[in-house]
């Protein structure tokens, strides 16, 4: 695999996740804060860290 390739997947899976934390967000009512950006930067730590965070 590419590097390019790899990058590009790695920032649309990026996206996904952040797009899905901040949806869900929405939908639930719940204050997502910078949980989308840090999403974005850092992929499954920030799904984790919105989803062990807002307890």
């Amino acid at each position: 695999m590419k590097r390019t390739t790899f990058w590009l997947t790695t920032l649309v899976a990026h996206l996904i996740l952040a797009v899905g934390v901040a949806a869900h967000a929405r939908v639930t009512d719940r204050d997502a804060g910078n949980w989308p950006y840090l999403t974005l930067a850092f992929g499954l730590f920030g799904v984790a860290g919105y989803v062990l965070g807002n307890r």
